[in-house]
């Protein structure tokens, strides 16, 4: 670490980098140490693989707010898009996600609050379910569907497995119905031209609506309550891995069969490390929650290069390259990791070297047979390690 301290220039050591006279933001500088100070480790270059939620636009609707990082905002990340969004609290009204549909999957994590959710399935079944914090949902492309806040708000993040959708071209109910002739609506509904006359002229897309009552009132008829719905998940249903520096839960199609669209929630304790590992499968798009950390990325050509990472950061590893997530802070660091495929893989590069023949090890490595003899035959996940005597020292 401490090859990558900055302490306000960009400089290691009398021979390495220099001072820093021109404009500068040096609040931000101390929060991207790895990048004012690289280590030495550090080769060629990548493209950049963070981009924080806090640089993009916020659209500001009447009842709740939306934000997205998609492949224009961080172009190496061309599997998934994400968009955070907020729907209002209130005791008489709360902000709803108007009804619509999309021509990509839509994954989803609550991040805080709950909702009430409904989407139509394609035998004509009605699903509707309640999600509160840390609990997910998953809606395949074309099937419609709503998201309206219970009494406190809620806010999420929604993952497409499209790195170019947009949330500007979603098919909205509301602008469907905008752009078909009246006749065609009256005659398709037996509606008077009058009822036409009624329907909203623009898109409603975040807009108040009255809190829903209790789940059974909702529910379809013969549906009990508590029963869920193929198309959400409740954490009680995952088994998070208690790791030596802290825990993994992993939600893919063998646990929520349903989705394309596999999951790791990462919890890294102070001092401790996402191991070095590869997903051989698919990029890995992840959206830091808690705390502070970095990551190394290794690919092809020798090149390697380190970022760091605040939550509300959105950071892209590209497929079957090598890395970690280290956490640099004094807390707990969480993130989530998604892939756009319904089946979450690993490789670990401990328990490779583990499992080949030690001699073969030692040829390649030039180590000790007691070393090789200790190396970890089963993947750690998040390893152990000391946390930082202050912030200064993280940073």
């Amino acid at each position: 670490m401490s090859e990558s301290r900055f302490l306000g220039e960009p400089m290691a050591g009398p021979n390495r980098g220099g001072t820093e006279d021109g404009p500068r933001d040096l609040l931000r500088e101390r929060e991207h140490p790895d990048m004012m100070v690289p280590p030495v480790t550090d080769s060629g270059t990548l493209p950049n693989l963070r981009f924080s939620l806090s640089d993009t636009h916020v659209k500001l609707c009447d009842g709740g707010w939306t934000r997205e990082v998609t492949e224009r905002e961080m172009p190496a990340a061309r599997t998934i898009a994400g968009v955070n969004m907020r729907l209002d609290p209130g005791q008489s009204m709360t902000g709803v996600r108007e009804l619509h549909w999309h021509l990509e999957n839509e994954w989803a994590y609550m991040i805080s609050g709950s909702a009430r959710v409904t989407i139509l399935d394609l035998d004509g079944n009605m699903h509707v379910d309640d999600v509160p914090a840390g609990d997910l949902w998953f809606f395949p492309t074309g099937l419609p569907h709503s998201i309206q806040a219970l009494e406190h708000g809620c806010e999420f993040l929604l993952a497409f497995d499209d790195g170019a959708f947009s949330e500007e071209y979603t098919l909205l109910l509301t602008d469907f119905l905008s752009h078909m002739p009246p006749e065609v609506i009256a005659k398709n509904f037996g509606w008077s031209a009058e009822t036409v006359s009624l329907l909203p002229k623009n898109e409603l897309y975040i807009f108040p609506a009255s809190v829903p009552g209790p789940l059974s009132e909702d529910l379809p008829p013969g549906v009990e309550p508590g029963s869920g719905s193929p198309y959400t998940f409740h954490m009680r249903q995952a088994n998070p891995v208690e790791c030596p520096g802290g825990r993994v839960t992993v939600i893919d199609s063998s646990s929520f069969p349903i989705t394309t669209i596999s999951c790791a929630v990462v919890e890294v304790d102070p001092g401790g490390m996402r191991e070095l590992h590869w997903h051989p499968n698919n990029d890995e798009w992840q959206l830091f929650l808690e705390g502070r950390a970095r990551m190394t990325v290794f690919n092809t050509g020798s090149v390697a290069r380190t970022f760091n990472y605040l939550a509300g950061d959105v950071g892209t590893v590209p497929r079957a390259t090598g890395h970690y997530v280290e956490n640099i802070g004094n807390t707990r660091m969480r993130y989530l990791a998604l892939f756009a495929s319904p089946e979450f893989q690993e490789i670990s590069l401990q328990q490779w070297l583990a499992k080949l023949p030690p001699a073969l090890v030692k040829a390649h490595l030039n180590l000790p047979d007691d070393v090789i003899a200790a190396l970890k035959k089963d993947r750690q996940l998040v390893v152990a390690g000391t946390p930082p005597a202050d912030q200064e020292q993280s940073s």
